[in-house]
């Protein structure tokens, strides 16, 4: 097992006063913390080191033993709990007394006098301080509170324009502004919005997860859509213009003569918002299909069967 020096761990002195380890502790704790760098292992690893140094080094009793055992930690935990070291050499705190290892092991008489230990220490720490049981101990270190989960419902259009919205957790109104672009069952996560922190320590989150109602209009693939569009027979035939509604602003198309039914438009940039990026947009496909005339009255099908006539007679 490695010996863990708490001092570098807080990149402080041995020296340090109890003022200047609280305030190392203080940047270390925000700079790694899970809120801070969610989904980074090596950060998360890197709050628990920090947490523990500071356990031991802003606690004047444990600090005391820590200091006292030093590098040789080992030594003294191979002797045996309960002896310490035999007839008082290298013992510690002068007075050629032996150090009383048994009080501070896991199998040492009467528990520990620092507390409940209260996170994920390492090992090292647990051979030196024992389960940290028993009475009289300090107050659990400060933890953060739960965090709560909530969804919102929004439609298709509401995820397009973003604005702001209010959702009740727990009985309580929240405002927040949904930013443009936001996907089916993406989650946002507000600090401080969660449960009260333990022992003084920072309040959780609140993760709401977006969920987006199926738009009959829109098909969306990431940050394009696809809209069906009905041109007119005769547009189709001939050629034309026609306007288009969409999730902006209108747009009007040009319609080439003699075009299919299920030819597709690409407009670039009309698309849906790229999320947290002013400005940027996808695509907007747009799939023709052909809408055939209704209620033809007797002179219309005279003339289309004047036509049919044309077109057999050419291809004869």
């Amino acid at each position: 097992m490695e010996y863990k020096d708490y001092y570098k761990t807080l990149g402080v002195e041995k020296t340090a006063t109890t003022e200047q380890i609280k305030k190392a502790y203080r940047k270390l704790a925000r700079q790694h913390h899970p809120d801070v760098n969610p989904n980074d292992p090596a950060a998360e690893q890197k709050f628990k080191e920090v947490n523990e140094a500071n356990e031991v080094l802003s606690d004047a009793e444990k600090r005391k033993k820590y200091d006292q055992l030093g590098a040789d930690w080992q030594r003294y935990e191979q002797q045996g709990a309960g002896r310490g070291p035999a007839g008082g050499r290298g013992g510690f705190g002068g007075g050629g007394g032996g150090f009383d290892w048994s009080q501070y092991t896991q199998g040492g008489g009467g528990g520990s006098p620092f507390g409940e230990e209260g996170g994920d220490f390492s090992d090292f720490f647990g051979s030196i301080f024992g389960n940290m049981g028993g009475a009289g101990g300090r107050s659990p270190r400060p933890g953060a509170g739960q965090d709560y989960q909530a969804e919102l419902e929004l439609s298709l259009e509401d995820a397009y324009h973003g604005g702001p919205r209010t959702i009740t957790v727990n009985g309580k109104n929240l405002r927040l502004t949904v930013k443009p672009g936001v996907a089916d069952g993406q989650t946002i996560r507000l600090r401080g919005q969660g449960g009260p922190g333990r022992s003084g320590g920072p309040d959780g989150a609140l993760l709401i997860t977006f969920r987006l109602a199926p738009d009959p209009r829109y098909a969306r693939t990431g940050n394009d859509l696809t809209q069906d569009v009905p041109v007119a027979l005769y547009t189709a035939l001939l050629g034309g213009e026609q306007t288009v509604p969409t999730l902006g602003s209108p747009v009007k198309i040009k319609i080439k003569p003699e075009t299919q039914s299920g030819t597709r438009l690409r407009l670039r940039g009309k698309g849906f918002p790229v999320y947290d990026q002013a400005g940027q947009f996808g695509d907007l496909y747009l799939r023709l299909t052909i809408a055939l005339p209704q209620h033809l009255t007797d002179e219309e099908k005279g003339l289309f069967q004047q036509l049919a006539a044309l077109r057999h007679a050419e291809e004869a």
